[in-house]
């Protein structure tokens, strides 16, 4: 799992959906929830956390898209195997990952140091620990 640490900016409730914006270095991360802790308020610190194979990525991307959070990126490690590439991230010394079939990490032409964008659905991220109440 990714950890992102990020302080709760904004919740908008609607019935039982709620949408948590935070903020993590000057950028606004989406988080949609059925169900959120009563601590989980505006001012908040908390570990956010994405699946490693719900971060896609992108290389020279230029358009728009549905994803709610959408970050730049420097790859820093590629270990590849018979199937798969765990491709680490950082973006403001945060390390995230993400994990891609072989071939597009091939035909993407992958490499360590290379500008990505990485984008996470707002349903994917969650919230895995409270850091301050």
């Amino acid at each position: 799992m990714s950890k992102i640490v990020a302080t709760v900016s904004k919740i908008i409730n609607k019935d039982s959906l709620h949408i948590v914006e935070f903020e993590f270095h000057k950028q606004t991360l989406l988080m949609m929830s059925l169900d959120l802790n009563e601590n989980v308020k505006v001012g908040v610190k908390v570990k956010l956390v994405v699946k490693p194979t719900h971060v896609v990525l992108a290389k020279d991307f230029s358009g728009e898209v549905s994803f709610a959070n959408r970050v730049d990126a420097t790859i820093s490690t590629i270990d590849s195997g018979v199937l798969l590439s765990s491709v680490k991230l950082n973006f403001f010394d945060t390390l995230l990952e993400s994990i891609v079939t072989l071939k597009s990490a091939q035909d993407m032409n992958l490499q360590v140091g290379d500008k990505v964008t990485a984008f996470m659905q707002a349903s994917e991220l969650s919230i895995g620990e409270i850091i301050d109440v």
